[in-house]
């Protein structure tokens, strides 16, 4: 994970919600839907507490941080790839190869279930 930081170029008040989409990965509408319905659930207080509070600890986003940050992220499909110059075929295979990785990962996951190492260990915690 990264370094968390406001973002203040692509955010709307001082930057919060798109440094905190930034540091966990997120979309930055998804960070404003849940801070409002925080907002709207009944936390105000606290919401707006924090978001002045983080307003005034976090430092603002580095010069290169966001090419630095998305050089070391492994899946940056959901990252408006169509604003990044790349064609059809460019996405197409950047899925095929997430998907793919998706694919080994749940194999891996399944073939140590069903071995008899998960068997014991399981056992070994039951205990």
């Amino acid at each position: 994970m990264s370094d968390l930081y406001r973002d203040p170029v692509n955010g709307k008040i001082a930057g919060v919600c798109a440094g905190l989409a930034n540091y966990f990965g997120m979309e930055v509408w998804v960070v404003r839907i849940l801070v409002i319905s925080a907002f709207l659930l009944g936390g105000s207080f606290l919401v707006v507490l924090v978001y002045f509070a983080m307003t005034l600890m976090l430092e603002k986003t580095p010069q290169n941080y966001r090419d630095n940050v998305q050089s070391t992220r492994e899946h940056t499909l959901k990252n408006k790839p169509w604003q990044s110059g790349q064609g059809v075929s460019e996405l197409l295979a950047t899925l095929e190869r997430d998907f793919g990785s998706i694919e080994n990962k749940i194999k891996n996951m399944e073939a140590y279930v069903t071995s008899e190492s998960f068997k014991v260990n399981r056992e070994f915690k039951n205990l």
